[in-house]
C-alpha cells in the first residue's frame, strides 16, 4: 500500500469508526458532528479504496479469439519496455462480407461532423468493428467536466477523409492515407484516386517492412496510440490499439515503439491514427450492444470513459454462427 493510499485509508476509517460510536439520541449537535465524521470518513474511505484499485488493477489474460467471418482479435500483455496491454484485430480483406464504413459527413452540424464516441459510431452505423480514426479540432481538456467536444457537438477533421466515395476534407499533402477501395483493396502512404473510403494518419510507422526509426526518434512520449497497419501481401489490414496512462496495468508507447509492436505483429506498412484519450477500440458485442474492448482514459478517472472523437474506421463483418453455450466475444 502506497503512503498516499494509507493517508486517505486510515484517518478515513477512524472518523467513520468515531463518527459511528458518536451517534446518539436527543443530542443535536453531537450527532451533526458524527454525520459529518461518518461522511467524511466514508468519502476518505472510499477515495482510498478507488486509488489502490487503480494502481493495483488485474490483468486482463492474453487471448486469441475469431469475432466474426474474416475478424480476428488478438490480446497481448507485455512487461517490457513498461507494461502493456495491446489490443489487435485481423481483417482478412477478401473474405465475404467485409467492408469498410469511414464516419459520414452531418449535413445538420455547422462543422463537417458531429462528435460521438466509438460506441455510439458502432450503436448508429451497426458496424461489427471500429476505432477511432483522424485528429481533430477544436479540443481542449481542462479536467473531468470542462472538455470539448461532448458528443453532438460539432468538430472539423484534420486531413483526407472520404466516406462511401465522398470527399468531406482534404488537404494538399497529408503525411500518410489509408486509402480503401470499393472493393477492399487497401493503401497506407500517399493517396490513391480510386478511394471509396480514406482517414489520414498522424504519420507513417513503418514503410515496405522498415521502421522510419529517423523520423519517430524525436517523438518520444509515451501515450496510449492508435495504428493501421497491412501485412506484406496486402490481403490483411491490421487495427492496433494499446492502452496507456494507467499505472501498473498498460503505461503506452512511444512511436518507436509502437513501430516495434505492430511490425512485431505482421505490420509490413502502418500509420499512426489519433492516439491518448481518443485511443478506442469497439466491437458489436451480444445483442447488437456495443462494447469497448479496450481501457481507454478520457479524462485519465476513470479509466474505461469514451472520448467523443470526430470520425472513426468501421468494418462490417458476418456474424459467426451461433454455438450453444458460446461465450460473448472479448471477455
Amino acid at each position: 500500500m502506497d503512503q498516499l493510499t494509507a493517508i486517505l485509508l486510515f484517518p478515513g476509517a477512524a472518523a467513520l469508526i468515531v463518527g459511528l460510536a458518536s451517534l446518539s439520541r436527543g443530542r443535536f449537535w453531537r450527532n451533526a458532528v458524527a454525520s459529518l465524521l461518518i461522511v467524511l470518513g466514508t468519502a476518505s474511505a472510499s477515495a482510498a479504496g478507488y486509488r489502490y484499485w487503480y494502481f493495483h488493477r488485474p490483468i486482463p489474460e492474453p487471448i486469441t479469439q475469431q469475432l466474426f467471418d474474416g475478424v480476428t482479435y488478438e490480446r497481448l500483455i507485455l512487461q517490457s519496455p513498461r507494461p502493456l496491454v495491446v489490443h489487435v484485430v485481423a481483417i482478412d480483406l477478401v473474405a465475404q462480407g467485409i467492408g469498410f464504413l469511414v464516419t459520414p459527413p452531418d449535413p445538420d452540424s455547422s462543422r463537417q461532423l458531429k462528435a460521438r464516441t466509438t460506441a455510439e459510431f458502432v450503436r448508429d452505423h451497426k458496424v461489427q468493428v471500429a476505432v477511432n480514426a483522424m485528429f481533430f479540432m477544436p479540443w481542449h481538456s481542462n479536467g473531468p467536466f470542462d472538455y470539448y467536444p461532448h458528443s453532438g457537438d460539432p468538430v472539423d477533421v484534420k486531413g483526407l477523409a472520404i466516406s462511401r466515395g465522398r470527399t468531406y476534407s482534404s488537404v494538399l499533402r497529408p503525411p500518410a492515407v489509408l486509402s480503401i477501395s470499393r472493393d477492399n483493396r487497401a493503401t497506407i502512404g500517399a493517396p490513391v484516386p480510386n478511394a471509396y473510403n480514406a482517414v489520414s494518419g498522424d504519420r507513417m510507422l513503418i514503410r515496405d517492412g522498415t521502421v522510419l526509426r529517423r523520423d519517430l526518434a524525436r517523438l518520444n512520449g509515451i501515450a496510449p496510440r492508435t495504428a493501421v497497419a497491412l501485412d506484406r501481401s496486402g490481403r490483411r489490414l491490421l487495427l492496433i490499439v494499446v492502452d496507456g496512462r494507467q499505472p501498473n496495468y498498460s503505461e503506452g508507447v512511444s512511436f518507436c515503439e509502437l513501430a516495434d509492436l505492430v511490425r512485431s505483429v505482421g505490420g509490413h506498412n502502418a500509420m499512426s491514427l489519433d492516439g491518448g484519450g481518443s485511443s478506442s477500440l469497439v466491437v458489436e458485442g451480444a445483442g447488437g450492444r456495443p462494447r469497448v474492448v479496450n481501457s481507454p482514459c478520457h479524462g485519465l478517472h476513470p479509466p474505461g470513459r469514451l472520448r467523443p472523437v470526430a470520425n472513426h474506421l468501421g468494418v462490417f463483418a458476418r456474424r459467426l454462427p451461433q454455438k450453444p453455450n458460446s461465450r460473448p466475444p472479448v471477455p
